[in-house]
């Protein structure tokens, strides 16, 4: 174990651990929207940029992503200097421009008093910022049916030849982790649509309620070694199965002891 400074608190943490990992174990709230806990760190953001120093660095101080840059003994780490409190203004206003529909781009640029972009706004821009939170995840989990394609202010996330990809199975892990909610999705009468590609939805054969998409059981079936059969009930009823199960074993053991 080493010990770092932050914020003027001296912490314990692991030899080469990210700093963004520290900083958040000690609440403090500094923002991101490319990082998630499933999957590495990329540091596309930029938003999680810290101040560091070393009393032996005389002074000089770096500006690096927290999420990217491991601890080391002695580190004195500034969340909230006034450079990078500029950094992440300067940061948020490109995003504003970019992205000036996005919900969650405004809050986060409104917390740092960016309330409207100083840059030529981009009228028709997207949601997407480019975080690859989604083909991380998709990648991670072995399917691979998403990436990004593409170049400058063109690039974009996509399946291959923007065609109904393959690979994908419906799980809306893409979807459900986008910092953004660009990615979309439909879902009605038992059936599933993304990335232009529609699926059967397993429902749940004691209330009807869909659960995921027969494709994705099936994977998880094979892949993970989950019977088949644990889909066709909702989580909901999985519960209730299980609280009376338990009352049943409650009331057999208050037996036996009497």
């Amino acid at each position: 174990m080493i010990h770092i400074t932050i914020n003027g608190k001296v912490v314990e943490c692991k030899d080469g651990e990210m700093l963004l990992s520290v900083i958040r174990r000690e609440r403090i709230d500094v923002p991101t929207l490319c990082h998630h806990e499933a999957v590495e760190p990329s540091g596309a953001c930029r938003l999680c940029t810290v101040e560091v120093t070393k009393p032996e660095w005389d002074g000089w101080c770096d500006y690096v992503t927290s999420c990217l840059y491991p601890a080391k003994d002695g580190l004195i780490v500034n969340t909230h200097a006034p450079k990078v409190n500029e950094l992440r203004k300067s940061i948020l206003d490109m995003y504003l421009a970019r992205h000036p529909k996005s919900l969650k781009i405004k809050q986060l640029a409104a917390d740092y008093g960016v309330l409207a972009t100083s840059l030529e706004t981009v009228v028709d821009g997207n949601n997407c910022i480019l975080c690859t939170i989604c083909t991380r995840i998709c990648d991670h989990m072995g399917f691979s049916a998403i990436s990004t394609v593409g170049r400058g202010h063109g690039k974009e996330v996509a399946p291959p030849l923007d065609m109904a990809p393959a690979d994908c199975v419906g799980c809306l892990a893409c979807a459900k982790n986008c910092p953004t909610d660009y990615i979309e999705y439909e879902t009605g009468n038992g059936r599933l649509k993304i990335w232009n590609k529609e699926f059967e939805m397993v429902a749940c054969t004691v209330c009807g309620k869909t659960t995921v998409t027969k494709e994705f059981a099936e994977h998880l079936s094979q892949q993970r070694d989950i019977p088949f059969e644990y889909f066709e009930k909702c989580d909901e009823c999985h519960r209730k199965e299980l609280s009376a199960t338990m009352g049943k074993i409650a009331n057999w053991e208050r037996e036996v002891r009497s």
